[in-house]
């Protein structure tokens, strides 16, 4: 699916269950918001973005623990969980998503290697309950496009979890 189909899904969804979105973009700085406020009308449905590029904005913006930071390092599931639960309190909404990578062409290990993204989903529906998913995925590419390859696959994989 294109981009563009995935955000008029998504904001189909999200308009038909009355809800808002959030984003918490790290390597993506922007992107998926970017994305999202290039359809017209968005405003209804998509309530903000937070780009916490460092550590400090992680902590400061979205209320991830530096323990949690210290312990699995800013790609990990568990910063990725705590940025997209972190996005839906503070904005007050029933969907965010996060993303946390590295991009390269610098930045990679041999645990973490340049194209390790980290996902988090959380969800709360109208009765109050939450839902938090997360997910590592390896993209190959160059910057650019290991960029443009997080920001569709979160998106489609929050228009799937919306879809259920």
């Amino acid at each position: 699916m294109h981009l563009i189909d995935t955000v008029k899904t998504l904001a189909e969804i999200l308009l038909a269950n009355n809800w808002k979105m959030a984003a918490a973009e790290s390597c993506t700085g922007g992107l998926v918001c970017a994305n999202l406020t290039q359809l017209s009308g968005s405003s209804e449905w998509f309530e903000r973005g937070y780009i916490t590029y460092s550590n400090q904005a992680k902590e400061e913006c979205l209320g991830v623990g530096a323990d949690v930071l210290d312990a699995y390092g800013a790609v990990s599931e568990q910063v990725a969980k705590a940025m997209a639960q972190g996005a839906l309190q503070n904005a007050g909404v029933n969907a965010a998503l996060s993303i946390t990578g590295i991009a390269g062409p610098s930045g990679g290990s041999k645990e973490k290697p340049v194209g390790t993204v980290c996902f988090g989903w959380a969800i709360q529906n109208d009765a109050g309950e939450n839902r938090v998913l997360t997910k590592t995925m390896y993209f190959a590419g160059d910057r650019q496009s290991i960029r443009e390859q997080s920001c569709l696959y979160a998106l489609n994989e929050l228009a799937k979890l919306l879809e259920d």
